[in-house]
């Protein structure tokens, strides 16, 4: 019988993967990052640079685009690949271009997710494929869909055009045998996709599952939509994948609901936050017949409770209906630790041109500005394993 999982405070096995001079170098980042001051001016002076055609490309690879980002192409992501796959740790490679919904980008980044489909079914290092919703709907789709109110016949072509392109991608997906998630969106038009993946499910999930919706549970109406989806399921003769996430655009769902008038969508605090987390994780286990889980946190306590149910349910460690993961560049004390442990985990590794995912690197900056919160950790375990070798 396997140890029991105590915790996260194995450095050693945290950080197997890292040379000295690699875990100083993270080290300089996250201290950087700590700063606010120099994360915003930063943004800045590298926002103004690639609007006017500075070239900073030079500055930013080697070093927050190298830690968070696996390369600008699939084939440049491979080294990586290889190298979490000798440490029994998965790849989940995201293409991670943002903010254009003209029909050219759009084709584009359809053509680049189903090269990334055919990439994972070629690689046993890479077990899921994954997409944004957003990068394949017109921006008057997103802006002026709303729950409960009819589109109109432009919005109702455009939401087809959406539709065709997520069934193409699941389509794909189930034809070359590789589970696809598709990631959440803003609360005012996430209706349009759950509506959509709910469809691809009953059409692809019938024998295994294929397609997975996301759950941001930082919304209080999320653990509901899960009950509700699961008896959806069982009476439709499905199966449902669920990854679940905590969420990532809370104050934007605030200040929207704020200004508009409408109560927001968006969990009281933190607590409920978690309790939320926790319970789906609970309730889906409760479910596995029909529901694969696929847990996307950085949160210690969630990541410990999967585990632990996991084994006080007498499941194996390695039972392919549930996954953990974290993005690539964070939380390895996590991810390397419950993968010595025996269990699925996932790394999320963002790939694409410097300036296109600048965005997301961006956002990774913004939110470890926190010296609290996730800098906080990374720089406290990045110090204890360099003085732990140190004494060794």
């Amino acid at each position: 019988m396997q140890p029991t999982l105590n915790g996260f405070n194995d450095t050693r096995t945290a950080f197997l993967s890292k040379t000295n001079s690699e875990l100083r170098k993270a080290r300089l980042l996250f201290k950087i990052m700590a700063n606010p001051g120099f994360v915003n001016a930063g943004k800045s002076l590298i926002g103004m640079a690639f609007k006017i055609g500075i070239p900073v490309g030079w500055a930013v690879k080697p070093t927050i685009y190298s830690h968070f980002v696996g390369g600008r192409t699939l084939g440049e992501c491979s080294p990586i690949v290889q190298k979490l796959s000798q440490y029994n740790l998965k790849s989940i490679l995201d293409y991670s271009v943002e903010g254009k919904h003209d029909d050219a980008s759009m084709q584009a980044t359809l053509d680049e997710t189903i090269r990334s489909i055919a990439n994972a079914n070629s690689n046993s290092g890479i077990p899921f494929a994954v997409f944004k919703p957003t990068a394949f709907a017109s921006a008057d789709l997103l802006e002026y869909s709303e729950r409960g109110k009819p589109l109109s016949e432009k919005l109702e072509l455009e939401y087809q055009n959406f539709r065709n392109r997520v069934e193409k991608l699941c389509s794909e997906a189930s034809r070359l045998n590789v589970p696809l998630m598709i990631d959440a969106e803003d609360s005012w038009y996430q209706h349009l996709v759950d509506e959509t993946v709910e469809e691809m499910m009953l059409k692809f999930n019938r024998d295994k599952t294929i397609i997975f919706n996301t759950l941001q549970m930082y919304r209080h109406d999320r653990l509901q939509y899960l009950k509700d989806s699961i008896e959806r399921a069982r009476k439709g003769n499905y199966r449902i994948g669920i990854k679940f996430v905590r969420g990532a655009y809370m104050e934007k769902e605030r200040e929207r609901a704020n200004a508009m008038g409408y109560p927001s969508p968006i969990q009281p605090d933190k607590k409920a936050t978690d309790e939320a987390f926790n319970q789906a994780l609970l309730f889906s286990l409760d479910n596995l017949d029909v529901v694969q889980i696929f847990c996307g946190s950085h949160n210690e306590e969630s990541n410990l409770l999967l585990a632990r149910e996991i084994d006080t349910r007498g499941l194996a460690r390695n039972d392919q209906r549930i996954w953990f993961a974290q993005l690539y560049g964070m939380s390895d004390h996590i991810s390397f630790n419950l993968s010595a442990a025996g269990y699925n985990v996932a790394k999320y590794v963002p790939y694409g041109p410097i300036k296109s995912v600048m965005p997301y690197l961006f956002r990774r900056a913004e939110e470890n500005t926190s010296i609290a919160g996730q800098t906080g950790r990374e720089l406290r375990l990045i110090q204890t394993e360099l003085e732990r070798r140190r004494k060794a």
